[in-house]
């Protein structure tokens, strides 16, 4: 009994801090051109505070329950999958919050529908409305997403003929498929690998990044993931050939999904089939899926010379962190190589990500799914470009395949942290703004304390 108050008062937690979320996003978040207030306004200053007040309530409610799952009488996977439900739901209607890529993406679709190339042309192509409400950064930039993905958002395009709330809304219902079926795969592959289906969901599809970045942001890595995930359960099944089709359809989303396909093949060899033929069946089966889904969604293979598009002057990868560092300090000592530098420690990024793919699956063979969950958040950390939602790639299957309890803790260290990275405008911060987040986060830290200490003093009279 007090442990279904204790999920409800979990639930009820996580919903009040998404609501608030919802409720500071409608001035603060990532709004269409025409609705953006001054971020010095109250409304943008209040918006601010409170979501940044939502996100500390969310956290806390995540990180409460999941001491719930270390308890005497842990949630099950259907209750968890209903909390999922009641933190999402005030998402549902709350404006883009943490990024503008959505727009992104419905210009990139509405340049398909229009039969305009979008691995040649960036959004200004295309002009009108849908083409303001993107990033200036992102306005004259190819397209990095597969033809599945593109398929999707021109289907979107064409249903919502160009209508902005209709669009954003059709973005939202897509990722929340995504996320449904990350859910839906998650303890499966949990039993799969000999871990804990419910604490698989908590870290994998109640993780506040999927809250903030997949729901609330409408990202198409929700897509990706959730098509990664039901491959590899097919492929875990039985049904390899369906597994790599699945897999290949989530890498014609986003190309770092490729990598499920060695997953695939070491499936099967461990399932009893020869390497060659193992390899072959992928392969084949693959290049039909990419072929056939190019040829539906008539946009070329353009995007394989464009998957460098995501590399911005200003995103903050290691990589190129150190890349800016070096050619700064060149410039200061006159060298002519400054230019160089960004270009030079992308390199090396690659070929660091190389060799730990490489050790990685020597070493772990024998686990595919954790070897993928590793590899990805390798390509995430040491890639030329990073956003908090890119530690998703990896964290989704380490969720479900993780060896201990250790690497579950460690990895919700880093979702914490991460969750508290990005202004719901998607923008850069000034120090005001900072200042702003800050005393939402303090507070909602009081608010929390003082629950606590009102929730403590009943029992403290009892026991005196």
């Amino acid at each position: 009994m007090a442990s279904s108050v204790d999920l409800r008062r979990c639930q009820m937690l996580g919903l009040a801090g998404t609501a608030f979320l919802a409720l500071g996003g409608e001035t603060a978040g990532a709004l269409p051109v025409r609705e953006l207030l001054s971020p010095s306004s109250a409304g943008a200053a209040l918006g601010l505070v409170g979501v940044y007040f939502g996100v500390v309530l969310l956290i806390a409610a995540w990180a409460l329950l999941g001491r719930l799952l270390r308890g005497p009488e842990p949630p099950t996977p259907r209750s968890l999958l209903l909390v999922l439900a009641v933190w999402a739901a005030p998402l549902l209607l709350a404006p883009p919050l943490f990024s503008r890529d959505v727009y992104s993406y419905l210009a990139q679709g509405a340049m398909v529908d229009a039969q305009i190339d979008v691995y040649t042309h960036g959004p200004s192509r295309l002009g009108g409305p849908l083409a303001e409400e993107v990033s200036p950064v992102w306005q004259h930039t190819a397209a990095p997403y597969g033809p599945v993905f593109l398929a999707a958002a021109s289907a979107l395009s064409g249903l919502t003929r160009g209508e902005l709330p209709a669009g954003l809304m059709g973005m939202r219902l897509l990722a929340l498929l995504g996320v449904a079926l990350m859910a839906a795969a998650l303890p499966r592959l949990a039993r799969h690998n000999g871990a804990d289906p419910a604490a698989a969901l908590w870290l994998g599809a109640l993780n506040p990044l999927v809250l903030l970045h997949l729901v609330a942001g409408a990202h198409n890595d929700a897509m990706m993931l959730g098509l990664l995930g039901v491959g590899l359960v097919a492929a875990l099944g039985r049904w390899p050939v369906l597994g790599a089709v699945l897999v290949t359809l989530a890498a014609l989303v986003k190309a770092p999904a490729v990598l499920g396909l060695a997953a695939i093949v070491v499936l099967q060899i461990r399932a009893g089939r020869s390497a060659v033929r193992a390899v072959l069946t992928t392969a084949a089966a693959s290049a039909a899926t990419t072929v056939a889904a190019t040829a539906v969604a008539g946009t070329g293979y353009g995007w394989i010379a464009a998957l460098n598009t995501p590399v911005s002057p200003h995103n903050w990868a290691l990589t190129s962190l150190l890349g800016r560092a070096t050619g700064a300090l060149l410039e200061r000592l006159g060298s002519d190589l400054a230019p160089l530098a960004v270009p030079v420690w992308h390199t090396i990024g690659l070929v660091i990500t190389a060799a730990a793919l490489l050790v990685i699956w020597v070493r772990l063979r024998p686990r595919p799914v954790y070897a993928l969950g590793l590899s990805l958040a390798a390509v995430a950390a040491f890639g030329p470009a990073i956003r908090p939602w890119y530690a998703l790639w990896g964290l989704f299957l380490i969720a479900a395949a993780a060896p201990n309890t250790s690497v579950r803790h460690r990895v919700a260290a880093v979702t914490c942290v991460l969750a508290l990275g990005v202004l719901p405008s998607g923008g850069p911060a000034d120090l005001g703004q900072l200042v702003l987040a800050v005393s939402g986060g303090v507070l909602a830290v009081v608010v929390l304390w003082q629950a606590h200490q009102a929730a403590q003093a009943p029992v403290l009279g009892r026991t005196a």
